[in-house]
């Protein structure tokens, strides 16, 4: 078969999809207009999971519901960026685990602020610095984030959606391996990579870094060191990839939280999460089963508890606090009603926000 009839079809077919795209970001530009005259928020989670949700159901192939969700997330950040320009807050430097995830969740047409420590994102969100912010939560293999687990305790932002990222590490440096005397990294990052850099570079002095974009660039002035990174970071910062793949288990993941000052509204089917945060006060200390009482207005609900969490309170010897994910959203009934009950008998129940299961 000659390739030139089919090329033709092709063109002709991107000639339309341009035309298309154009004709869908101008729509998008009309309910920009809607919303900025009513006080309505740009960036909508529920929203944009309806819209991937919808997409991929009615993929046929053979394009796959991977890439069809990429695709379709480019297209609604270039209609964010119509609508109203965006900033989007990330722990950085540019280039990091973090940075990626929300290139990821936000495409390529929005603004990006990197931001040096969780605690600085989660006060420009506060303030209004930024929209939105993407910081990470907790590991597959390192367990929780817990400076981003405390933040929530004094702040009054919302979770609004969620991400996942695999995570593959990288050991970057100007040295070889065996000229290598220090290796530095986030910390959740060098404990991800524990095993092998023990067996690989078991002299080298491990050394916790603000973010792993922050290792590289350390890595990059200094002879003799490394970076435990990704491979983006490497390519944007110019310093070679000694070894690939050096993470410990094979499917390494981080979830990350977007987070904003208003809450998402529902999205329905059971497709929503709720995270919670709870103190059980003095009852704990003079109930036995007080753990298990905190549980049962959930339970009774039939509200799935996917995910408890206990952090020191800081307040007091053996006081605690509990992050708790559960399915369904905030306003449901059922839902107002068990919170309702925890509230009777502990002392704080707040609500972190309800947001969209990944699909």
């Amino acid at each position: 078969m000659e390739l030139e009839p089919i090329r033709e079809k092709i063109d002709s077919l991107d000639h339309q999809l341009v035309e298309l795209l154009n004709q869908r970001l101008a729509l998008a530009a009309e309910i920009g207009k809607v919303k900025r005259s009513a006080g309505g928020q740009i960036y909508v989670a529920e929203r944009e999971d309806a819209v991937l949700r919808k997409v991929c159901k009615q993929n046929q192939g053979p394009i796959k519901n991977e890439a069809l969700r990429a695709i379709y997330r480019e297209i609604m950040s270039a209609a964010i960026a119509l609508e109203k320009p965006l900033v989007i807050a990330f722990l950085g430097p540019e280039a990091s685990n973090t940075h990626s995830a929300a290139l990821k969740k936000f495409g390529a047409s929005v603004d990006y602020h990197a931001m040096a420590t969780v605690s600085d994102i989660f006060t420009a969100v506060e303030k209004g610095e930024t929209d939105y912010a993407v910081i990470p939560i907790e590991n597959s293999t390192e367990g929780s984030v817990r400076e981003a687990l405390d933040s929530f305790v004094e702040s009054e932002v919302k979770i609004v959606a969620q991400i996942y990222l695999e995570i593959s590490h990288a050991l970057i440096s100007n040295s070889s391996l065996e000229d290598i005397e220090r290796v530095y990294s986030k910390d959740q990052a060098l404990a991800q990579c524990r095993h092998w850099l023990q067996r690989h570079l078991p002299h080298a002095q491990l050394v916790d870094a603000p973010s792993t974009s922050r290792a590289v660039q350390l890595a990059q002035q200094e002879p003799g060191t490394a970076a435990v990174a990704g491979e983006l970071a490497a390519e944007h910062y110019g310093v070679p990839i000694v070894v690939r793949n050096i993470q410990d288990k094979a499917d390494n993941t981080t979830r990350f939280f977007i987070i904003g000052r208003k809450p998402s509204g529902p999205v329905g089917g059971g497709k929503d999460i709720t995270s919670l945060l709870v103190s059980l006060g003095d009852e704990a200390a003079s109930h036995s089963g007080a753990l298990l009482k905190m549980l049962m207005p959930l339970a009774e609900r039939g509200i799935n508890l996917s995910k408890i969490e206990s952090r020191p309170s800081k307040r007091r010897p053996w006081d605690y606090y509990f992050f708790l994910d559960v399915t369904g959203h905030y306003e449901d009934p059922a839902m107002k009603a068990a919170l309702s009950e925890l509230k009777k008998f502990c002392p704080l129940v707040k609500w972190l926000g309800s947001y969209p299961a990944v699909s």
